[in-house]
């Protein structure tokens, strides 16, 4: 079925999901199929705001298995399942956001202390029935393998960003841990909700290994998607913190390096470690840990052949 689209582009098809009881933003609306691009990055807030967001099934399975044992669940193992899955901790977080209590005076800036805000009994009551980003892209099977790739690399991301924050003595690495998962989020919404448009980026990166992704981008979506992230983040009211850890404006920053070379790194190796970009990575990471390009190597599980070794030295 064909809904009404928003004035000047972007027609949405609707496909069957569970639906989600809780009031977040993000989750009011069925999920819908974008098949072509809103004229403006407005349009396209406006939709994502409405947007059901669907978590990965195996998050689902793994919330399965604890909720018959809430009141022994630990919020650190609950944490560590829903990092997994960027979509899910962005529930989370909106949720938080949207049932901010006004004796709060500080923002919410990870799970583990979500989850204390929430409780671990009203979390699974309000988590409850979530939509499959299996079932909704169950007719487009080469978009749920793009998505989880994304998701695999974010990932990874976060996973290089926390070892990173942890050498650094970084004041609170769980931070650091979701600004890196959620940072290519805009990407992930789009393998989500408009996954003809996505694979279509995809197959034009993939056609000229130059082309920036930036131009890709606003070709396809008319919006570049870091612009896009940041609108969102604003839309959905999530922490201040997070949105500048997510911001490459931000640079400058060593929190923030930590996130954007993080992120980087995953991307450029997900092309293969001959990837051209990455000796650049290796040198802003080098820098930023003040550590030397061997033990890099090292930290990353990378072998380097003798001559490349001797190259480096030099």
């Amino acid at each position: 079925m064909v809904i009404p689209r928003f004035e000047g582009g972007g027609t949405v098809t609707t496909t069957n999901c569970i639906r989600h009881p809780i009031p977040a933003s993000i989750s009011e609306a069925n999920v819908t199929m974008v098949d072509a691009p809103y004229p403006d990055q407005e349009a396209w807030v406006a939709h994502f705001s409405q947007a059901q967001l669907p978590v990965l099934r195996h998050t689902l399975n793994e919330l399965d298995q604890l909720r018959g044992n809430a009141e022994q669940v630990n919020g650190r193992v609950l944490s560590s399942i829903i990092l997994q899955d960027p979509m899910m901790t962005l529930r989370v977080l909106a949720y938080i956001q949207q049932h901010r209590r006004k004796s709060q005076t500080s923002d919410i800036t990870t799970i583990e202390r979500a989850l204390m805000m929430i409780g671990i009994e009203p979390f699974f009551r309000h988590f409850d029935d979530l939509p499959l980003v299996e079932e909704s892209l169950k007719p487009y099977p080469k978009a749920l393998l793009g998505l989880l790739k994304v998701i695999a690399r974010a990932r990874r991301a976060a996973h290089w960003a926390r070892e990173w924050a942890l050498i650094r003595h970084d004041l609170d690495i769980d931070e650091i841990t979701v600004a890196t998962l959620l940072h290519d989020v805009a990407e992930i919404l789009m393998w989500c909700f408009a996954p003809r448009l996505a694979l279509q980026v995809r197959e034009m990166q993939n056609q000229d290994k130059t082309l920036r992704s930036s131009v890709a981008q606003l070709q396809v979506y008319k919006v570049e998607l870091d612009s896009l992230q940041l609108a969102l983040t604003q839309t959905w009211h999530l922490p201040e913190l997070l949105a500048t850890l997510m911001d490459r404006s931000n640079a400058s920053h060593p929190r923030v390096r930590n996130v954007t070379l993080a992120v980087d790194l995953a991307r450029h190796a997900a092309n293969g470690w001959d990837d051209a970009a990455l000796p650049d990575d290796y040198a802003a990471i080098e820098d930023l840990l003040h550590i030397s390009h061997e033990s890099l190597m090292h930290k990353l599980g990378i072998e380097e052949p003798a001559a490349e070794q001797g190259a480096s030295r030099l």
